[in-house]
């Protein structure tokens, strides 16, 4: 009788000892995912949906959890949006680990040039994949709601068209590299300011018109393997666990395929964030693992939510270079970064000013360098957008090597507060905090009459570099040496350089060295030229002197108003650096009224404009054909160099509605393109295509896009105040298209 029970006991047992032993057979393919996700544990699943610790790749902020019995392997997850971040030093070894420092997202995006940002993200993309990583944690494609905010400098634009297509080129490139990206912060993520709390209250129209539609164009353009969540909370919940974000949104109206990680938070609410359709938690927690198996046990999850992240995890996986074996090198190609580098800085410093054809310099031999930022220039800001590059060119190395000289007494004085400054921020780096620093913005110093005096009598030109730092974790202020306004000491500095410069017959040149926007009403009056280097990575000196020189033809335009005023953006009025009650809640009064959107329907001036931007050369625009085109039309213009020199013009193609169902921006954004070096004379003609579905307006109340049944205005422009060609499209019905009806305000504006 016990024979026949324990042999009867063996049969029952036998299935549920092969089901293991088959799972130990089975490893992760791409043709056998669905297979993998029913062999796999509970503990197995929640373990994949959990970031954790790794050491294959110093400095790099996080990784997946492998489960070897199945043939999952850990995923390598680094910084950043300027270049790869990694440390560049390790135990145990002499060799250095540096990386290209690459242009801010600001200046690539000021290139207006698709493919240049294509190709110099494809170059980002082999530099990450070589040296190990995965998954490179960008690009940052926030909208530049107000100019304080800390990490504008990472970000694209203030327009949602120009900052969604230069992602989306951003993410194409880096991608064709064979590794994956990681589009964020989404979404509304808008400052630095108690970024993990803060709820932005953001109405829905705006939401859909403006801090959505940045990411919606990106991500249908390119596929970003993986979408990074936001800290904040959204009109309620955090971003990181609104399901109507992260799956009605993302998933049911966009069709997004890849996965969704959160951003480097501690534990939140793990069950609400995997329900809400978040697929990876980072930076991870092993209590989260068991967080997630308690829910499904009991019922606070369902299986079938973890199912699903599951298998999303497990198709992103399988794309990358570690689950292919791909021995890296740990080499990059310093030169092709430099020299890609370089060519991105070129097309996107901007050229704001130029009386009388100061620039580009000529018989120059000497200047006399001002601002501590032409002895240490910034290639790029602080935190997670830094990088450890071999070499940041300054301005002052840049002109010499272009054959202009710095006056010896003032370069003297400079670099000996350098050296001081130089070792204050070594002992900074030191500290637990280091990584987050990347190079510093330096006290700048003050000079008396006399020594200008001198300066203006042994130099040919004076060049003026003013200089702002910004980055993760905090928000810049009106005032103060990082903040938008001058400081007494740099303004008093500028005018006496100008007024013993301009006594001696010579020019004044002022190199603004930010990331981020800064007031130029107060002083640009004072001076003969501008450039806008911003942070343009490790070849920042080479390329400003590219450009002062002639070397290169600027070609760079501003994809951000610079106001006249910080509080002409009604969003400074709830902004909390200068509204400190917003630091928990900001509301966004403003709604759609957000840069030159603001401006230019309200009619009111500003210091640059939207979209502006000067060259050594000038261009005619001519024929603008539209054309209805399906649902939508295309357009054309043709733009000849009329100008003695070559050079590349960003063509700005804005439409304006009729008067419809709800009110609109006087003019809106809706497509650009870059012309090629045209010769003097020659000429190339550009095509655009527009959908109506891209001419549609938020009806909060349908939850429906709209575009109203009427004559539309297209303008072809080399700024949003400087339209050099019209013609018009007509819309003869209606169209409309429904999305689900999502992302309410819990609480009054």
């Amino acid at each position: 009788m016990k024979t026949k029970n324990l042999f009867k006991g063996m049969l029952l047992t036998l299935p549920l000892i092969a089901a293991p032993l088959h799972a130990q057979n089975l490893k992760l393919n791409a043709n056998n995912i669905d297979a993998i996700v029913k062999a796999m544990t509970l503990d197995e699943k929640a373990t994949l949906l959990v970031g954790g610790p790794q050491d294959r790749v110093p400095g790099a902020a996080g990784a997946t959890r492998a489960i070897p019995r199945l043939g999952i392997p850990q995923v390598i997850l680094s910084d950043g949006p300027a270049g790869l971040r990694i440390d560049w030093t390790r135990k145990g070894t002499s060799a250095t680990f540096h990386t290209t420092a690459f242009p801010i997202g600001s200046c690539l995006a000021a290139s207006w040039n698709t493919t240049l940002v294509h190709d110099a993200c494809a170059v980002m993309g082999e530099e990450t994949r070589e040296m190990g990583v995965d998954v490179l944690l960008a690009p940052g494609a926030n909208i530049h709601r107000n100019p304080l905010c800390g990490r504008n400098f990472e970000y694209f634009s203030e327009d949602p068209v120009l900052a969604g297509n230069i992602a989306a080129a951003y993410i194409q490139g880096v991608q064709s590299a064979g590794v994956g990206t990681s589009l964020k912060h989404f979404a509304a993520n808008s400052q630095e300011t108690n970024r993990l709390e803060v709820d932005a209250i953001v109405p829905t129209r705006a939401m859909r018109e403006l801090y959505l539609k940045n990411f919606e164009i990106a991500i249908k353009k390119s596929s970003p393997w993986t979408v990074m969540s936001s800290y904040n909370r959204l009109n309620g919940p955090y971003a990181q666990a609104s399901r109507e974000l992260l799956t009605d949104v993302l998933r049911t109206d966009w069709g997004y395929k890849g996965i969704v990680m959160t951003d480097w938070i501690g534990r939140r609410n793990t069950t609400e964030q995997i329900y809400a359709g978040s697929d990876l938690l980072e930076p991870g927690e092993d209590i989260q693992i068991k967080d997630i198996v308690e829910g499904v046990k009991n019922g606070k999850l369902n299986m079938k939510d973890v199912d699903i992240d599951v298998k999303r995890m497990l198709e992103f996986i399988v794309k990358t270079p570690s689950f292919h074996n791909y021995k890296y090198s740990g080499k990059i190609n310093f030169e092709k970064g430099a020299q890609v580098a370089r060519e991105g800085a070129d097309e996107g410093m901007v050229l704001l000013k130029n009386d009388g054809g100061v620039l580009p310099l000529r018989n120059v031999k000497t200047a006399a360098f001002f601002g501590m930022g032409s002895y240490r220039t910034l290639g790029t800001g602080w935190g997670s957008g830094t990088v450890n590059p071999d070499h940041c060119v300054n301005i002052v190395d840049g002109f010499k090597a272009a054959g202009i000289a710095c006056t010896p007494a003032l370069k003297n004085i400079y670099e000996k507060m350098v050296e001081f400054a130089d070792v204050r921020q070594e002992a900074e780096h030191e500290s637990d905090w280091g990584w987050g620093l990347g190079r510093a913005q330096y006290p700048e110093i003050t000079l008396n009459e006399r020594a200008v005096t001198d300066q203006a009598k042994a130099a040919d030109v004076a060049v003026f570099t003013i200089t702002r730092q910004a980055g993760e974790g905090w928000d810049r202020s009106a005032g103060g040496d990082k903040g938008f306004n001058l400081t007494a000491d740099e303004q008093q500095l500028l005018e006496r350089v100008s007024d013993k410069f301009h006594k001696e017959g010579k020019k004044v040149i002022v190199v603004i060295n930010s990331g981020s926007v800064i007031n130029t009403s107060s002083w640009k009056g004072l001076v003969d030229g501008i450039l806008l280097a911003w942070q343009p990575g490790e070849e920042a000196g080479h390329c400003v002197a590219d450009i002062v020189t002639g070397k290169v033809n600027p070609s760079g335009k501003l994809p951000m108003t610079w106001p006249n005023d910080l509080m002409d953006h009604p969003s400074s009025k709830q902004f909390p650096t200068t509204a400190p009650d917003n630091d928990k809640v900001c509301r966004y009064k403003e709604g759609i009224n957000v840069g030159y959107r603001y401006f230019e329907t309200a009619g009111k001036a500003v210091s640059y404009p939207f979209g502006y931007g000067l060259s050594y050369t000038t261009f005619s625009y001519r024929d603008l054909k539209v054309k209805a085109s399906g649902k939508g039309f295309t357009a054309q213009v043709t733009v000849i160099n009329t100008g003695r020199v070559a050079g590349k013009e960003a063509v700005q193609l804005y439409v304006t509605a009729p008067k419809g169902s709800i009110e609109k921006p006087a003019i809106e954004l809706k497509a650009f393109g870059k012309t090629r070096l045209l010769q003097p004379g020659e000429k190339q003609t550009l095509t655009f295509t527009v959908s109506d579905y891209d001419l549609a307006s938020f009806h909060e109340a349908g939850s429906e896009w709209v575009a109203d049944a009427g004559t539309y205005t297209v303008k072809a422009g080399a700024a949003v105040d400087d339209i050099r060609a019209h013609a018009t499209y007509k819309l003869k019905k209606a169209f409309t298209q429904k999305v689900t009806d999502v992302l309410h305000p819990k609480q009054a504006l």
